[in-house]
């Protein structure tokens, strides 16, 4: 039984706690959540990680109010930076993209594997939620909401310069800064494949709305002695020092590292706060220092490189010892913390339901799932939601004659890997129009396979197809072929651990039949592996073909 005292107390929590319970919840409910296979949530007061196990590289969170807030890198991806919400820093769910297209747009017209958006930072300032990436071409974007789940802001370019890369802002709470200008700053590393630089951080000041550095910036840490590749920095101020929250090593290899100063230029004092040790969690750094609302836990989200799977998000708990953060656990007494496999959640306020970001998808709204990309900016009339309610349609559009594959094509309809081990069944219509006219479930990577549906002379053909180093320009190799009747067809891909993929087809949904040969999945450049969609025609024409998707269903 609910009292009227409890009401009360419930109604005063609403009004006073920071920014409120319901401050900034998604317009299209943050709890519904899609089904999936892999969950953080133990359902015992526990979690294990990864928190996500899809790739959510460079991850950065920030809590406003009693919500977090995620974004990663999605270099070519488009949509771009995703926007993950989630109440409990274990249970997320995708809520929007802030960037619908990338620019310059007919630069990204095409996919530039590797390039785009890398290492954004987010943040939440005087009413108003900041992002800024580093586009290793370009320079220094940022982009801006009050609302983070509505429309943001066009994308300023705050700096243009080949090589900078992975900047976070500080709005420092010091009033004796000199002009009254250096009251914001910004940091940022340097990609060496564009810039000749690496390995170097450096901070400027920056307007205190974020749309232009005031200097040429002070280089605040060399790392080429003993933390090579040291790169995506976070600006963070606690107890009247500096810190800045720093990767190094690689990826693969790599330790965070955390540096500290009394001084927002330096000079700064460095310690490694976190490494793989014993653990199979390698390369564990680069991500984000939250604190709770209860309880004042502190806690860091970062990124496992695991290949195909992608860069994975682990959660680790953070002790402040003597000024400096031990992130993890230190199981051997070297005062460096190892990452976690299970842990007590974090202390929150309400409950939490489980939820995963979304997978699975029946395509019965006006708009096809948030978790699904385009791998460049898509070709006008691509793909849309059909007249026929609950069926998304992707159009046969014509590719050049030089592409030898798919690797060029803007109009593949993806989405990440979901777990180590999944299967994914769609149900398909496909109405070609010319000889020619292909269409199939695909498993992207540097090397890629599908099985799909393609219109030759004498029918229609089922068929698996493999592509082995697609970049260079290798031409496909149809692995198996078999003529069949009727063009409504379930496709089914089975992974498993190491990424090894069997394809499957069925007529009924019932009896299903492999074709082709195992495939093994692997990385795009600088993303994992991805599922979904292609539909291509070989001849120029007003009146392509096309393909009705039902659903997309991922299950264990």
């Amino acid at each position: 039984m609910v009292y009227m005292t409890d009401i009360k107390i419930i109604l005063l929590l609403l009004v006073l706690l920071p920014g409120k319970l319901q401050a900034f919840l998604p317009a299209d409910d943050t709890m519904n959540c899609h089904s999936g296979i892999w969950f953080p949530d133990l359902g015992n007061d526990y979690y294990q990680n990864p928190i996500i196990h899809a790739d959510y590289s460079d991850p950065d969170v920030i809590r406003v109010g009693n919500g977090f807030y995620m974004t990663a890198s999605s270099f070519n991806c488009v949509p771009g930076l995703p926007i993950l919400h989630s109440n409990d820093l274990v249970n997320w769910k995708i809520v929007n993209h802030a960037l619908s297209e990338l620019i310059p747009y007919d630069t990204f017209s095409v996919p530039r594997h590797g390039c785009g958006v890398w290492a954004p930072s987010i943040r939440f300032h005087d009413g108003e939620f900041y992002i800024f990436w580093g586009d290793p071409d370009y320079g220094i974007y940022m982009t801006k909401t009050k609302d983070p789940v509505g429309e943001w802001s066009e994308p300023f370019l705050i700096k243009a310069g080949r090589g900078w890369i992975d900047p976070c802002p500080l709005w420092d709470d010091d009033d004796h800064a000199p002009d009254g200008l250096g009251q914001a700053y910004l940091v940022h590393a340097w990609a060496g494949s564009r810039s000749g630089l690496k390995s170097m951080l450096m901070v400027h000041r920056m307007s205190a709305d974020g749309t232009r550095l005031l200097d040429d910036g002070v280089m605040v840490f060399d790392g080429h002695m003993d933390n090579r590749t040291v790169e995506g920095p976070k600006f963070y101020k606690k107890d009247g020092f500096y810190y800045i929250f720093a990767p190094a090593g690689g990826v693969t290899e790599g330790w965070q590292l955390v540096l500290r100063s009394e001084n927002v230029l330096g000079p700064y004092e460095s310690k490694v706060v976190l490494h793989q040790g014993n653990t199979e969690i390698n390369g564990p750094h680069q991500g984000a220092w939250i604190i709770t609302p209860l309880g004042n836990e502190n806690w860091f989200i970062h990124f496992q490189d695991k290949g195909a799977y992608g860069r994975v998000v682990h959660l680790q708990p953070i002790q402040w010892k003597d000024g400096w953060p031990l992130i993890g656990i230190d199981r051997d007494d070297d005062g460096i913390g190892e990452p976690v496999s299970q842990y007590k959640k974090p202390a929150v306020i309400g409950v939490n339901p489980v939820c995963i970001p979304q997978g699975s998808d029946e395509f019965d709204e006006p708009f096809p799932g948030r978790q699904w990309q385009w791998h460049a900016n898509p070709s006008p009339g691509s793909g849309f939601p059909s007249g026929r309610m609950g069926y998304y349609r992707l159009n046969a559009l014509t590719i050049p004659e030089s592409n030898k594959n798919l690797w060029e094509v803007p109009d593949l309809f993806l989405q990440k890997f979901t777990a180590e081990e999944f299967t994914a069944t769609t149900r398909i219509e496909f109405y070609p129009h010319q000889t020619g006219d292909k269409t199939g479930l695909i498993i992207m990577g540097m090397d890629y396979a599908y099985i799909g549906l393609e219109k030759r002379d004498d029918g229609l053909h089922i068929q698996q197809v493999v592509c082995e180093d697609a970049g260079a320009g290798s031409s496909e190799d149809c692995i198996e072929s078999r003529l069949i009747e009727g063009n409504v067809l379930y496709l089914r891909v089975v992974v498993r651990k190491d990424a090894r993929c069997r394809f499957f087809y069925s007529l009924d949904n019932v009896g299903f039949y492999p074709l082709g040969t195992a495939f093994t999945a692997q990385p795009g450049k600088w993303i994992g592996a991805k599922i979904g969609y292609f539909c291509t025609g070989s001849i120029r024409s007003n009146d392509s073909g096309y393909v009705n998707i039902d659903w997309f269903r991922i299950t264990h």
